[in-house]
């Protein structure tokens, strides 16, 4: 018997996904009556992989994560959106209370827990909590905002909490992790320079510490034994390279003018 099809979007944003896209749409693609990706001309089979499931493909160049993920948002038609990242597999519990929500006329957002998958194991603690607006009524004015690369979609309407989860694979491994830390760090010291900010020593020294201190301690990562160590580790030294960056751009167009 087909499923009935859900007054349903996704919206996702891709680059070479295609270890992520597959798992994340089989997830969903049974239940949403449009699967939109807006992609930034991907080398390898992502977008391939998401028209097999029915995904309407758009390429596009890159515009930064916040214009980019609003330019799939802005694509969706259907009355509600579910806003997905391609590493983000929304688990079968969530799949059935995402089914009860779109089938009333309510007018709300919707916050869904994720937890993350960490070196072959579900964290406990390490990035908790960790609830992110991701179902939401397309009448609700949806759109993404925030500070490069970490985007918070907003809605002009009430948020509740929604039962189930997003199981979250942010890294195949720890070489690809550090490598995104240093990345996202860079993208975060532009980001920042444009709003004025500025680093110093004492960011320098005491930001990273505090980063580790809250990740670690307060958020008790030291649950999750060596992945929260590890966790609260990899904190520590983005934050030291996006002071360290921002410092080194700053310095760098000071002197050329």
């Amino acid at each position: 018997m087909v499923e009935k099809k859900l007054p349903l979007s996704v919206a996702l944003i891709s680059f070479n996904e295609e270890a992520n896209i597959g798992r994340t749409l089989q997830s969903i693609s049974k239940v949403a009556s449009e699967i939109v990706l807006v992609d930034s001309f991907s080398k390898d089979a992502t977008v391939d992989i998401a028209k097999g499931f029915g995904a309407r493909v758009y390429l596009e160049e890159w515009k930064g994560y916040i214009n980019q993920k609003n330019s799939a948002l802005q694509k969706c038609t259907q009355p509600w959106i579910l806003a997905l990242d391609c590493d983000e597999v929304p688990d079968d519990e969530l799949v059935e209370e995402i089914k009860k929500v779109v089938t009333r006329n309510d007018k709300f957002g919707y916050k869904i827990q994720r937890k993350t998958f960490y070196l072959g194991k579900i964290l406990r603690r390490a990035w908790q909590p960790d609830w992110k607006l991701r179902l939401v009524r397309i009448d609700c004015n949806p759109r993404w905002e925030g500070i490069e690369p970490h985007d918070t979609l907003v809605v002009d309407c009430p948020i509740k909490k929604i039962n189930g989860c997003l199981v979250h694979y942010p890294y195949k491994d720890l070489f690809q992790h550090f490598e995104k830390t240093i990345k996202y760090a860079r993208i975060s010291a532009e980001a920042y320079l444009k709003l004025g900010k500025k680093s110093n020593l004492l960011k320098i020294i005491f930001n990273p510490f505090f980063a580790f201190i809250r990740l670690y301690f307060i958020n008790l990562g030291c649950i999750d034994g060596i992945r929260g160590f590890i966790a609260a580790v990899s904190s520590f030294v983005g934050t030291f390279l996006k002071y360290v960056f921002l410092w080194e751009i700053y310095q760098s167009r000071k002197k050329n003018g």
